[in-house]
């Protein structure tokens, strides 16, 4: 089952810009691939509609990926917060069952989480508690700010005490200011405090992002066979 469940630390560390280069990079390698957003919070409203900025976006990276979600807000808030302002209850029960019926036409279905582990989505319940409701390993994606190791520990050891698979970790947003010896620290020290791997390393791409150039940094920072725990032949014929 090539399905996973990505999150990260905090928001605006690039769930959705990986999510939107795997996702691609899957599609280009002939697997019928969905994006599943289960809740999008700041959703922007144009011509009286309001639309997901992050299936949008997806979108222009590839429209033949599969994409779909089940609860929208307009709040820049964590989602527990943006359902309340909305006067909505967010259903992990609800959500699973629209995650089994994306896989039905997928080979590949990613989840890109909108909030962190920990981050609370209906009273009494955690994101954690819907990972584990629809029991996906977990990509985790990181910046290399000065919180990274600190914060990347945090959320693994969490997922530790929660029974999550944490996957793999990818490093994403990597300036051209960041040092090799930064990277290999950050590397070095999740690794050796954590029983997880570095999968990936990203480096920082424009605003205006071209679909071939994410697929190629995809292709050639992120070790795709084992954040899917598969073996694909044409990277072989690469």
């Amino acid at each position: 089952m090539l399905n996973l469940y990505i999150t990260s630390n905090n928001k605006g560390e690039g769930k959705t810009f990986l999510t939107a280069g795997l996702a691609a990079t899957m599609q280009s390698l002939g697997y019928a691939t969905s994006v599943y957003k289960p809740i999008q919070t700041n959703g922007k409203v144009i011509n009286g509609f309001t639309q997901s900025p992050d299936l949008t976006f997806i979108k222009s990276i590839d429209p033949y990926i599969n994409t779909h979600f089940s609860y929208l807000f307009k709040s820049k808030a964590e989602p527990l917060i943006a359902a309340e302002n909305e006067n909505e209850y967010i259903d992990i029960d609800f959500i699973n069952n629209e995650y089994q019926k994306v896989t039905i036409n997928s080979d590949c279905v990613i989840i890109d989480g909108d909030s962190g582990l920990m981050s609370p989505l209906a009273p009494n319940i955690q994101n954690a508690e819907l990972i584990k409701k629809i029991a996906l390993p977990v990509l985790l994606v990181v910046t290399p700010d000065k919180n990274a190791i600190n914060g990347t520990l945090l959320t693994i050891y969490a997922a530790m005490e929660k029974g999550i698979n944490i996957r793999g970790v990818v490093i994403n947003n990597i300036s051209k200011d960041c040092s090799k010896e930064t990277l290999t620290s950050i590397t070095r020290v999740i690794e050796e405090y954590s029983n997880v791997k570095i999968l990936g390393l990203i480096p920082h791409l424009e605003d205006r992002i071209i679909p071939s150039e994410l697929i190629t940094a995809v292709l050639n920072g992120i070790d795709i066979e084992s954040i899917f725990d598969v073996k694909i032949e044409k990277l072989d014929m690469n």
